[in-house]
């Protein structure tokens, strides 16, 4: 009440400064309302981009732009990629709400005895559920160079507890999918369900969809950070529940307290610099504060919280040598197209 008061009495001052003429009287033209957002520029900008499969622009819950290119429609599911981390670190939040976890602090040889046994590295008894989380566990990556013999091995997750230790847990971000397939078999372990059938009674389901099944490792354990498929559709309800505070209509679904910690920047990629929360990266977009799920190849959801803006973006998701430069005009055409105009208009630019 009192802040309203406060703008009205500032309102009260600058009309009793302002002139007759100022205050829009004949002869002086009023001043016009900032311009409302075109999608065509957006538009023309992401046909340029022949990987690119889908473009969706939500503002105030309103979905102001859908377009889809290069043979894409509205019902095809994209494999969203590292995307899927996101989405895990959802599934995490519910479980320490539910008592399923304790917190962030428990350590995973909790819930993998291997860990305590007498001739492991004693440093992988202190890797916690937040570690993992943040990329930070310390354990050599399964990722990138060494993705292909991970996969092919005959147990995914005894091959990651197996890895040597390249740092002390909680010390600097070493990226790797095998950290958040702990938090799937963790998640499995302690739910009595798999990661599949968690994702759809916890998140799915609250927000009117379903997920397709995704791969899962030998011992029919969900992928846990990866080839996950959604619609372009079920990424944006997803990005909207985090920029709703995790609530849908009047159902608190992921904890809001965990969305705020969740995008809290707690280390920074060795490779890219780029800030790193729960499975959330963060970021600026046209001077906004951001945060977005990124996903091999071109899959965001993009959430800039005080313009109540979601982006959404799916690509090829094989886009060979070209992906770096696609990421990088693909990044341009949202800042720039999308939330710099919105962001002028809203007058915060």
């Amino acid at each position: 009440m009192h802040r309203l008061s406060k703008h009205w009495g500032a309102a009260l001052l600058l009309a009793c400064l302002l002139t007759p003429a100022q205050l829009g009287h004949p002869g002086v033209p009023p001043r016009s309302d900032p311009p409302a957002f075109s999608p065509a520029p957006a538009i023309e900008a992401a046909e340029k981009l022949p990987r690119l499969r889908s473009l969706l622009v939500n503002h105030h819950g309103e979905l102001i732009l859908e377009q889809y290119f290069n043979g894409a429609h509205s019902k095809q599911a994209a494999n969203i990629k590292s995307a899927s981390k996101s989405v895990v670190s959802a599934l995490v939040g519910i479980a320490i709400e539910r008592g399923l976890i304790a917190s962030v602090d428990t350590p995973a040889a909790t819930f993998f005895p291997e860990l305590r046994a007498a001739k492991a590295d004693q440093r992988k008894q202190q890797i916690t559920i937040e570690d993992l989380l943040t990329m930070r566990s310390g354990l050599e990556p399964t990722s990138n160079r060494n993705y292909g013999r991970w996969i092919a091995s005959p147990n995914w997750v005894r091959y990651i507890l197996n890895r040597p230790m390249v740092s002390a847990p909680g010390f600097g971000m070493h990226y790797s999918t095998g950290n958040t397939h702990l938090l799937s078999a963790i998640l499995t372990r302690t739910s009595g369900a798999s990661t599949w059938k968690l994702a759809n009674e916890a998140l799915a389901k609250p927000l009117g969809m379903t997920l397709a099944r995704w791969p899962r490792d030998p011992q029919g354990i969900y992928f846990g950070g990866n080839d996950m498929e959604m619609t372009p559709r079920q990424m944006m309800a997803f990005g909207e529940l985090y920029a709703n505070h995790g609530r849908v209509n009047d159902r608190q679904v992921v904890p809001a307290e965990w969305i705020e910690a969740s995008l809290v920047p707690r280390t920074r990629s060795r490779w890219s610099k780029r800030l790193y929360g729960y499975g959330w990266w963060i970021r600026e977009l046209a001077g906004r504060p951001a945060f977005y799920a990124w996903g091999y190849g071109g899959q965001f959801i993009f959430v800039v919280p005080d313009l109540e803006l979601v982006v959404v973006t799916t690509s090829s998701a094989n886009p060979g040598s070209e992906r770096g430069s696609h990421r990088r005009a693909l990044a341009a055409l949202v800042e720039e197209q999308v939330v710099a105009p919105i962001a002028r208009a809203a007058g915060m630019a």
